[in-house]
């Protein structure tokens, strides 16, 4: 007997009830059985201070079983190509739709990775070049600077009606790729100066290259090979000599009765040294090789990357390298103006691309800007640009602080493009501390209170009225204004800059006070970080913190990567009279069975690896033998687990006292990560969180000068508060600070500040102000006078 469905009164679909997302039970990372509603089709942002446990909420949770879903539905044997992803810590999770997530990771920093490969303008302009460019000359192939012209001739073997039948066959390819600088731009060269001095002789010690000096092997090499007089000074080598010296094949000889290989200094050099990664090298020969490499454009395509060929195909006069080498805007306006029918759909297209970029606060980039130099923040707005005229639509759209690195004339542009996204249909999570881009939300989700172990839980949801009267952090701190000071400091000198053309910059003069808390700023775009780090960076006694973010393996943590350890290490040691290698997870004290890491990885092939805790060292990652030795009543994996604060008092007083680890723990207090453990990987930490550590880290660096690129990246609205009075230190103890910065706290904070602008770009690279911030408030000349005025309420 058939059943009659249930009658279900009109309008209420089955299919309409599933408008929320559920997490119930979180407990990735410092999550504390976290459980929550999400509506969809609405605008969630999530608020709290640094470490709270947004990012674990929104990227390790909600996005990540989303990715791990769509990733299952693949067959085996395609998943074992894509990366295994574990499920996270969570008990139930319903409601999902596909993840889409557009986060501050870095673009690839290979040179031949561009903004227009990123965005597939380039593929559409290669097509463009390739049906109307005159001469013709190939494929889109022939326009990429990715695939090298190639040929070949040969033999190849048929069968052929039951007999075998011996051809004669050729190919080539036409490729676009500069034959000399191999597609990426440049060529590296090395500056002999800087291996050894002309003046002097071998005996004298000539080479001047790390590992070169003093008696040792590499110079008894060069000296007693027999292929130059050791007495001669290098400048009175002959053309054979100098030769020999630098360039020199490999050849066995014997030095003192030993077997050696005699080769070149310069090819010697370029293999111990420069093939190595940079970051992993030891602090003085990483400054040798960043003085001894210069980076000079391709002579051969002038830097455009592209063979003859490809530069020789025009359309109204431009060739492919002019149009890529346009600010984008630009080029909008010239693929705008091209009228030929037989590609009408490519142009309509390339044209919505290129608008795209202009509406998203990016026109004044160019398509062969190598996607390495950009912003964390421009990264993700370059991200964006695919979404942007995407049919997709109930989407789950996870954004990591879309306005990092935007002055606040741009911040309105972004809020329009995060509802237009909202208003398709779709369901936009952001995670967020500016309170202009909070305003906005539909429902408001705050984390805390506070950060690490003390966060992890759900403070507030609701909507921003109520999180105004909630009493939380974000809630108190809402409606902060830092105001103006009263009284400025006086300069106590000048850091001058000349004719500064870095980029944008129009041939800049501009005198830096010293002695005082600078602010450089200027909408997105408009030169401040190539007039600071193009001309002040690399000067002596400037020490530079930027946006880059730390490499590091699930080995290292904060207690390593300040050099905290080895103080703490020698200070184990001593107390209990044996070797400083066993306080080491990564050496002689490491635990046998997991090799110190504390969890043990299963691989389970295109299954997520499953890793679980070592039984042996119980996640402590030391031998039990050394957990034995104690410092003030507790073992080193005691140490390692406590927070900076706690562990500041621990090396303070008593039997622990320690002043070079209390120091480096003070400076780690200074810039707000009080609540961070030791022992905590620095894979776990946050972009703001990675930022201050390297501040606390150079902070230790003899230097008069400091100069910050946006250091309240990723800073709570309660956080800046605190970074303002590290800044008052600094310039109080007798330091420069220069800040590249868009928040209008550190700008109210400033005695001096340096807008350029007054646009991005071509319209860009100008000083439109200099003076002190009342001033700026005073007159308001510039885009950043007004809202630095309305900012605070004058």
């Amino acid at each position: 007997m058939a059943t009659k469905p249930a009658t279900r009164s009109p309008g209420a679909h089955a299919a309409d009830s599933h408008d929320l997302i559920r997490v119930h039970g979180a407990r990735e990372n410092n999550l504390k059985d976290v459980s929550i509603e999400i509506p969809k089709r609405r605008l969630t942002v999530f608020t709290g201070v640094s470490g709270s446990g947004k990012s674990s909420l929104v990227f390790s949770t909600i996005a990540a079983e989303s990715q791990r879903l769509i990733n299952e539905t693949y067959s085996a044997f395609v998943q074992g190509f894509m990366p295994t992803l574990s499920r996270p810590d969570v008990d139930v999770l319903e409601g999902l739709t596909t993840a889409i997530i557009v986060d501050q990771q870095r673009m690839g920093a290979d040179p031949r990775s561009t903004v227009g490969t990123a965005t597939d303008a380039n593929a559409m302009l290669r097509i463009l070049f390739s049906r109307l460019g005159q001469p013709h000359i190939g494929s889109p192939k022939a326009f990429s600077f990715n695939i090298p012209s190639i040929s070949g001739a040969g033999a190849v073997t048929l069968e052929r009606q039951g007999k075998t039948v011996k051809e004669r066959r050729s190919f080539s390819i036409t490729g676009g790729m500069c034959p000399r600088c191999e597609g990426r731009g440049n060529v590296s060269d090395i500056d002999l100066t800087q291996l050894f001095d002309a003046s002097k002789s071998l005996k004298e010690g000539a080479i001047t290259a790390p590992g070169y000096t003093g008696g040792g092997w590499n110079t008894r090499l060069y000296i007693e090979s027999g292929f130059f007089a050791p007495d001669k000074p290098v400048r009175d080598f002959t053309k054979r000599e100098l030769h020999d010296f630098l360039y020199h094949e490999p050849v066995r000889m014997k030095i003192a009765g030993i077997n050696m290989t005699y080769e070149g200094l310069v090819p010697r050099i370029q293999k111990s040294m420069l093939s190595k990664d940079p970051d992993a090298m030891q602090p003085h020969i990483r400054a040798f090789v960043e003085r001894a490499v210069t980076f000079s454009a391709c002579p051969e395509c002038g830097g455009t990357r592209l063979a003859e060929p490809a530069r020789s195909s025009k359309i109204n006069g431009i060739n492919i390298a002019g149009a890529c080498a346009m600010e984008i805007r630009d080029l909008a306006d010239w693929v705008g103006a091209l009228d030929e029918p037989s590609v009408t759909p490519l142009l309509a297209s390339l044209k919505h691309t290129l608008d795209s970029f202009t509406e998203i606060g990016l026109g004044y980039l160019s398509l062969d800007r190598s996607a390495g130099t950009l912003s964390g923040g421009e990264a993700q707005r370059v991200k964006m640009i695919r979404q942007l005229g995407s049919s997709l639509t109930d989407v789950t759209y996870v954004f990591d602080e879309p306005t990092i690195g935007l002055h606040p004339h741009d911040i309105q542009r972004m809020n329009d493009l995060l509802l237009r996204l909202r208003d398709k249909g779709n369901t936009v999570l952001v995670v967020e501390h500016k309170p202009e881009t909070i305003e906005i939300a539909d429902h408001v989700v705050d984390l805390g209170p506070g950060a690490g172990t003390a966060g992890g839980s759900v403070c507030f949801e609701g909507t921003i009225e109520g999180l105004r009267s909630s009493g939380t952090i974000t809630g108190r701190h809402f409606d902060d204004r830092a105001t103006l000071k009263e009284k400025v400091r006086m300069p106590s000198g000048a850091l001058k800059v000349r004719r500064a053309s870095t980029h944008n910059l129009r041939d800049v003069d501009v005198d830096i006070p010293l002695g005082a808390l600078v602010v450089v700023t200027g909408v997105a775009g408009s030169g401040k970080s190539s007039l600071i780090h193009g001309s002040v960076s690399g000067r002596d006694g400037v020490v530079s913190v930027d946006q880059t973010p730390i490499r590091g393996s699930r080995r290292s943590n904060p207690a390593t990567y300040t050099g905290l350890l080895d103080p703490v290490r020698n200070a184990f040691a001593k107390a209990n009279g044996v070797k400083p290698a066993l306080f080491s997870a990564n050496s002689e004290g490491a635990c046998p069975n997991c090799n110190g890491v504390g969890v043990i990885y299963t691989d389970l092939a295109m299954m997520a690896s499953v890793a679980t805790t070592c039984e042996e060292c119980e996640g402590k990652r030391f031998q039990a033998s050394v957990l034995e030795y104690r410092l003030g009543g507790r073992d080193i994996s005691e140490v390692l687990a406590m927070p900076v604060a706690e562990a500041q008092e621990f090396f303070s007083a008593g039997e622990a006292k320690n002043p070079a680890a209390h120091a480096i723990l003070a400076r780690l207090a200074d810039v707000g990560l009080g609540y961070l453990s030791l022992g905590q990987p620095l894979t776990t930490l946050s972009g703001g969180e990675q930022q201050r550590l390297k501040l606390a880290t150079r902070m230790a660096e003899k230097g008069g000068v400091y100069v910050l690129d946006e250091p309240t990246a990723g800073l709570h609205l309660a956080d800046v508060e605190q970074l303002l009075g590290l800044l008052d230190r600094l310039v109080d103890s007798g330091k420069s600070v220069i800040v590249i910065e868009h928040h209008q706290a550190v700008m109210a904070h400033a005695d001096w500040i340096i807008d350029l602008g007054p646009g991005a770009g071509h319209d860009g690279g100008r000083i439109v102000f200099e003076g002190t911030p009342a001033d700026l408030v005073a007159t308001r000349p510039t885009l950043t006078g007004e809202h630095l005025a309305a900012y605070v309420g004058t």
